[in-house]
């Protein structure tokens, strides 16, 4: 009796096993057809309920695309208590666009500042004082191109003010358009390259494009041919002022070496008598005032 009970419960056990595992595959069976349902067959239903969802939890104030000014441009179209804004919203580049023009105008940031500022004909004259002192890297070119650099920043502080003031700022605030915005801040680079050029720099690359130029109107002459104008001059007026830095140094290597002649030292070089007597000038006439101070004014 006891085997023919156990042998039942056994027979009740895997029969209510079995029962489930069937019910466990009618329902998996059921989310497959309901996911295949509202995903491959797209019916009206399906398509009620998604329109009636997105009509209750829509987020936007205002239509899309019903902005008009720039401050509605700049302001997110969410339905909530949170207001946020943000900087460049003018309508015309997007975020993954402006972040790309930034980063190639810091690539090129460099080429432009050499070439259409102060720093070429700053650094080609502290470079041509320290060869004359005959000091081989006192000063180094790390001090002499940082010494560049703020003297540059020092010349050039108006033109750049001028340039964030009317350009920058009106283009960040939507007032106006990039090609604008370009325009206005071309404008007083090219008024100072303008004055830094001389005429026959400017005369000859004219005839070389075979562009008319009456000789005084800047309006004339375009941007491609005042930048390689006004680097040509540029290093004109740094070896012209450069030469007249070497000539008292010169000056001094003579009288060493006639000197040294006189007293039958042919085999020592005047170089190394004549460097101290150098520094021994340029300290006491005070040297690096004159050369930068002067250096300086040659562009006011």
């Amino acid at each position: 009796m006891r085997n023919k009970s156990r042998k039942y419960n056994i027979k009740q056990e895997l029969r209510k096993i079995v029962y489930m595992l069937c019910m466990v595959l009618i329902i998996f069976m059921a989310d497959i057809v309901v996911a295949n349902a509202t995903t491959d067959d797209g019916t009206a239903a399906g398509q009620i309920l998604d329109n009636q969802q997105r009509d209750e939890n829509r987020t936007n104030i205002n239509e899309p695309g019903s902005a008009e000014t720039g401050e509605e441009l700049q302001k997110l179209n969410i339905a909530n208590s949170l207001e946020i804004t943000y900087d460049s919203g003018n309508g015309e580049l997007n975020g993954t666009l402006r972040i790309l023009l930034i980063l190639t105008a810091i690539a090129v940031l460099p080429i432009l500042l050499v070439t259409l500022t102060s720093f070429t004909r700053i650094l080609i004259v502290l470079h041509f004082t320290r060869q004359a002192l005959n000091t081989q890297s006192a000063p180094p070119n790390q001090v002499l191109i940082a010494i560049s650099l703020f003297l540059t920043f020092f010349i050039m502080q108006p033109v750049f003010s001028h340039v964030y003031t009317e350009a920058i700022v009106p283009y960040d605030a939507g007032e106006i358009g990039f090609e604008e915005a370009c325009e206005i801040a071309i404008k007083p680079m090219r008024e100072f390259m303008f004055k830094q050029t001389q005429d026959k720099d400017i005369d000859a690359f004219m005839q070389i494009s075979n562009t008319a130029w009456d000789g005084k109107s800047m309006e004339q002459v375009p941007t491609t041919v005042l930048i390689p104008s006004f680097i040509v001059s540029e290093l004109r007026t740094a070896f012209i002022i450069g030469f007249f830095i070497y000539v008292p140094f010169i000056v001094i290597d003579m009288v060493v070496a006639s000197v040294l002649m006189s007293m039958g030292m042919m085999m020592l070089p005047p170089t190394t008598i004549s460097m101290p007597f150098k520094i021994l000038l340029f300290v006491l006439a005070d040297g690096w005032n004159i050369v930068i101070l002067n250096l300086v004014r040659t562009f006011y």
